[in-house]
């Protein structure tokens, strides 16, 4: 069964960038690399990975990398430590539930 990886990394410039693979090592040192002058991470090198989440279905995995390329910065960071708490508080102000 294939795997399939979200990934993200942190910059130099402390910003973050999340992308899909099947190879989470060899995609980051591609990164570091400086494969593609035209990547995000090209001027932002190197590339620090801090958080992986693998997925079966290829669809889930892009429908999740996509969920979090629209998180902000301060739930991306709480991913990061594993905060589910402020993942869960930002949610929220974001969307209040419905009661």
């Amino acid at each position: 069964m294939n795997s399939y990886w979200v990934y993200m990394v942190l910059c130099r410039d402390a910003s973050y960038y999340v992308g899909i693979t099947n190879d989470a090592e060899r995609r980051v040192a591609e990164h570091n690399e400086g494969i593609d002058p035209h990547c995000y991470t090209y001027t932002r090198r190197p590339v620090q990975l801090v958080h992986t989440s693998e997925f079966y279905d290829p669809n889930q995995a892009i429908q999740f990398e996509k969920q979090l390329k629209g998180w902000s910065r301060k739930k991306k960071a709480a991913l990061v430590t594993g905060d589910w708490e402020t993942i869960v508080r930002i949610a929220r102000e974001i969307r209040p539930l419905k009661r």
